[in-house]
């Protein structure tokens, strides 16, 4: 099982704070944390979001991941991509990490930062991201800081990406949500979208298992069906939890209701191992 959309160091962006409590701690204990959870759910490969404005020797947020990396078997870097930056001594540093291989995929904070998919200061992302065969993330829908704008993360902003740059590939995380069919005709339209089913509930083990949670759980796998049903096409979604903001064994539960028993293995492991190139 691959969970493609966890967070193992604090993301630094504007009016979110550490998002949990955990990521304030010491690496060791974030990374004991990390591989019980992962055991216990059964993930084999977990791909974590880096952290926004991180330095100019860090041009990606990624250093504090990769001191994880040799304690939690199967953790993979994910890059931030900031559109906030446009000097040529930023994008080399960009590149010569991507050809490195260092990590898996880009990830752009839409809401948090107030630019648009289109803008042009990711353009030059996305011409990398073709370049080095890895996929660009975006944060999409609902935004977990006051500061966030949210006419930046409506998922409609990927289609016009989606078209402008068709040999990059997108991945919309949390499915837009709540503008989940919104989402999904944007895959059906473009052969080079994803959408992951991160962080579409969040809380700790009894906010999962209370009547609240179950009630919530039962509306969200009703959108999540029609998501791919609608869309057409269960060969572009991915499994992801936002951990530590949810525990991932009652998330994958959660998903396993969620999505049809015969897009499962797809869902679960396929489609992420095919986008990411594990």
């Amino acid at each position: 099982m691959i969970d493609v959309h966890i967070h193992a160091v604090p993301p630094n962006l504007p009016g979110t704070g550490s998002l949990a409590p955990l990521l304030r701690q010491p690496l060791e204990v974030i990374a004991a944390e990390l591989r019980r959870e992962m055991q216990t759910a059964g993930v084999t490969d977990a791909l974590a979001m880096g952290a926004w404005n991180a330095g100019g020797d860090d041009p990606l947020g990624i250093n504090r991941t990769l001191e994880l990396v040799p304690f939690v078997p199967g953790l993979r870097p994910i890059g931030v991509a900031d559109p906030t930056r446009t000097d040529d001594e930023h994008f080399r540093r960009v590149e010569l990490v991507l050809a490195s291989g260092a990590v898996v995929a880009l990830k752009g904070y839409l809401g948090y930062l107030h630019f648009e998919p289109a803008h042009p200061n990711y353009r030059r992302y996305y011409e990398l991201a073709a370049k080095y065969r890895v996929p660009v993330m975006f944060h999409t829908g609902d935004t977990y800081s006051p500061q966030a704008k949210l006419k930046y993360a409506h998922p409609l902003g990927i289609d016009e990406v989606a078209v402008d740059h068709p040999d990059c590939r997108f991945l919309m995380c949390h499915l837009g949500n709540p503008w989940t069919t919104d989402a999904a005709e944007v895959i059906y339209k473009n052969m080079n979208v994803w959408a992951d089913l991160s962080g579409l509930m969040v809380g700790d083990d009894g906010a999962f298992a209370s009547d609240e949670g179950r009630e919530a759980a039962s509306e969200l796998a009703h959108t999540i069906r029609r998501a791919i049903r609608y869309s057409e096409r269960p060969n572009r979604f991915v499994y992801g939890t936002d951990w530590p903001l949810a525990p991932m064994t009652a998330y994958r539960e959660f998903i396993r209701e969620a999505v049809p028993p015969e897009h499962h293995e797809l869902v679960f492991e396929e489609n992420a191992r095919r986008l990411f190139r594990l």
